[in-house]
């Protein structure tokens, strides 16, 4: 509708300039214009309007929410490596785990995989800001469907599970969080199917 509207007030325009023009240079005098083709396949004369510069001065609740979702965007962009990754290690302990009844032997798989995951991630992972940890479990939670208070209690049992969700209270934090890619993480969900988009990342 907002088309339509400007292409009639332009070919209004247009007319009015045309009968302009031929009441005071004649009937018989051509002028040449611009022509833009209409995705209806009607054609109608073009003309270009001058820029025109708007400035305003950003309010303080617009200063907050750029720097907010600047600061979401930043953490995103760290952590959702991390996140993609501790979801396929997680996948694949599963997988391993399936077929191996024996307790003992279920703690050497879980033993083995955390040793390597301390060895790639441990420094990068600690170096995270509370904030960007936060970020973090919600991407964890996305990439596995299970929430990191969940995933503790499963492969390390209730004790340490409990352990780690005291320590996340006391910076804030929960362990139990969910994520919801509709509702409060929508901004999260936003940027990573940017990050996806732009790494080429599949969801």
């Amino acid at each position: 509708m907002i088309k339509r509207l400007l292409y009639n007030m332009v070919f209004c325009c247009s007319l009015i300039g045309a009968t302009q023009l031929n009441a005071q240079s004649g009937i018989n005098d051509t002028l040449r214009v611009e022509a833009f083709i209409t995705p209806e396949g009607d054609t109608i004369p073009q003309s270009w309007l001058p820029p025109a510069e708007v400035n305003a001065i950003q309010t303080a609740n617009w200063r907050q929410y750029w720097k907010n979702w600047t600061r979401l965007r930043n953490a995103v962009y760290v952590t959702y490596p991390y996140a993609k990754t501790a979801g396929k290690i997680i996948s694949e302990v599963n997988i391993q785990l399936a077929n191996v009844p024996d307790e003992g032997q279920r703690k050497l798989i879980i033993k083995s995989r955390e040793k390597e995951l301390k060895r790639d991630f441990a420094d990068k992972v600690t170096n995270l800001s509370v904030y960007q940890g936060k970020v973090l479990m919600k991407l964890i939670n996305r990439e596995t469907g299970n929430n990191c208070y969940a995933i503790i209690k499963e492969f390390k049992g209730g004790f340490n599970a409990g352990f780690w969700q005291a320590v996340a209270f006391v910076f804030g934090s929960n362990l139990k969080q969910q994520y919801d890619a509709k509702g409060d993480d929508k901004d999260i969900e936003k940027i990573v199917l940017e990050v996806q988009k732009l790494y080429g990342y599949k969801g």
